[in-house]
């Protein structure tokens, strides 16, 4: 399938390459100083050229985003809401370019191209309700004639560092929660995927001038590791929200905690799915080859780990066999095809080392993993899934490598299969595959999966809005979208008002005059 690229971009109103927020980007034009080619993995052609962002932008993001700050705070939240809901609404109306862009930078398919879009609205749909919700409790005080409670206040700038996989939804899932909680944003996308951002600037932007919001509600800079460096080490941006690798995660966190920031992680997975005897096959089947092969196995959620009975073990084993001689690999923007490309060469080489080392641990490749060649895989950046027979404990397998490589792990009984699970060292993503019922209720128990998400009867991959998504160990702790995750996004009070005409102290301190 083609797309006409060009007139997408044009709809989106990516024209020129100072255009936008610090950062903008050209179909076409001279070069210029700090511009960077922007190339699609589906065909390995260029898309367009962005600049990206200097230190002097950056601080007059800065600046301009602090004065936002003033006015947009004291914005009743449900006033706040509803600008987010026409953020929605306008998501809506680009839905169909902004998911072909998404497909056609990132390489993940047409449908999840759309649902990534769909993500953005479900969660400004969220949002609008979270915004006359954000509850306070009150309390009994010990004292006579006073009254105790707790509200939440806006904390100020929050810092979105994003990464290519999901190039604007986990960006949506703190913007939208962040705006009606009263404060504003810095977005530094992936410098892999920086056009969808710009998309996404400009839609919100232009919801902001048509309701005379100041700038500054909406940021964006554009950048690579430098641009992050000033994000992390800014005392002026109280809460850091960084989606990418636990090496990055790791840096991330020390450069924020040293300044006494806070910082919200989502980093590494290393998920699996145990299939029990009793599972049913056929849907463990598709919950657990989507998993693998989704996005081209590069989702944080992605399903690296199945952990099969030793009873089923083989017969499984030959199913997904056979479902990978039917997976259809090549452009993501045909409809018809499961797998697309990885991001870039260097996802390719990763893949192909990772592959390298597994043999040289003793793994058994039951299904082996390639570069493709030929006209429609020119990019060079279109792989074939594989399949290795492991053990847990094999180097390789302890670490996340983002591309589709499936290990099978054999087990006898299931306190052995949740063992396996948890003993690495990420804790993102979970699931059981089982009809037993006192197997899915240990599974969940607190002797089961030590996981930030446990499913039961679906796999580990792909995220509902309404419930919290994060995890813990070296996944970093953070949760985002639903529940009560934006209370992150705020700063917490405690007030205490007396309304008698006496001053007593707590615990029943004496002090007279």
């Amino acid at each position: 399938m083609q797309i006409d690229i060009k007139s997408i971009l044009q709809r989106l109103q990516i024209r020129d390459i100072n255009d936008g927020c610090s950062s903008g980007a050209t179909v076409s034009g001279s070069r210029q100083e700090n511009i960077h080619d922007v190339v699609s993995p589906v065909d390995g052609q260029i898309i367009a050229s962005v600049k990206h962002s200097s230190i002097d932008d950056y601080q007059q993001v800065v600046e301009k985003a602090n004065a936002a700050f003033t006015s947009w705070k004291v914005m009743p939240a449900p006033k706040r809401g509803e600008i987010v809901r026409q953020f929605g609404q306008a998501l809506r109306d680009k839905k169909d370019d902004l998911g072909k862009l998404v497909s056609y930078e990132m390489g993940k398919s047409l449908q999840e191209g759309y649902g990534e879009v769909q993500e953005m609205i479900d969660i400004c749909d969220f949002a609008v309700g979270l915004s006359r919700q954000l509850y306070g409790l009150t309390m009994h005080s010990e004292r006579p004639q006073h009254r105790m409670y707790e509200q939440w206040h806006p904390i100020g700038i929050v810092g979105v560092i994003s990464a290519f996989n999901f190039p604007v939804a986990v960006w949506s899932w703190n913007a939208a929660l962040a705006w009606v909680c009263g404060d504003v944003c810095i977005w530094k996308p992936s410098e892999k995927t920086p056009l969808t951002a710009i998309a996404c600037q400009h839609i919100i932007q232009k919801v902001l001038t048509e309701n005379d919001i100041p700038e500054g509600v909406s940021n964006l800079i554009i950048g690579g590791k430098e641009i992050g460096e000033l994000i992390s080490n800014d005392v002026r941006i109280p809460l850091l929200s960084a989606t990418g690798s636990t090496k990055m995660g790791k840096a991330v966190g020390a450069a924020v905690g040293a300044r006494l920031g806070k910082s919200l992680l989502e980093l590494g997975g290393n998920n699996a799915i145990i299939i029990s005897q009793h599972a049913d096959l056929e849907t463990s089947l598709i919950g657990a080859v989507f998993g693998a092969v989704g996005t081209a196995g590069q989702r944080c959620t992605s399903t690296r780990r199945l952990i099969i009975h030793e009873s089923i073990y083989n017969e499984f084993k030959d199913k997904l066999v056979n479902a990978y001689k039917q997976l259809r690999i090549g452009n993501p923007l045909d409809e018809n095809n499961h797998v697309g490309p990885l991001i870039d060469k260097a996802a390719v080489a990763s893949f192909l080392q990772a592959i390298e080392r597994c043999k040289s641990q003793g793994g058994n490749f039951v299904v082996n993993g390639s570069v493709l060649e030929g006209d429609e895989f020119s990019s060079g950046c279109y792989v074939l899934p594989c399949i290795a027979e492991v053990t847990n404990d094999m180097e390789i397998v302890q670490h996340e490598t983002f591309a589709p490589i499936l290990y099978l792990i054999k087990y006898r009984e299931l306190e052995e299969a949740i063992a396996i699970q948890n003993d690495v060292p990420q804790g993102l993503s979970s699931a059981i595959m089982t009809l037993n019922l006192r197997e899915a209720e240990l599974f969940l128990s607190q002797s089961g999966s030590d996981c930030g998400i446990a499913n039961v009867n679906i796999g580990t991959s792909g995220a509902e809005i309404g419930g919290a998504f994060g995890g813990e160990k070296e996944t970093g702790g953070g949760r985002e979208s639903g529940s009560d995750a934006w209370k992150v996004y705020m700063r917490r009070q405690t007030n205490t008002i007396n309304y008698g005409n006496t001053l007593p102290l707590a615990q029943g301190i004496k002090f007279d005059l």
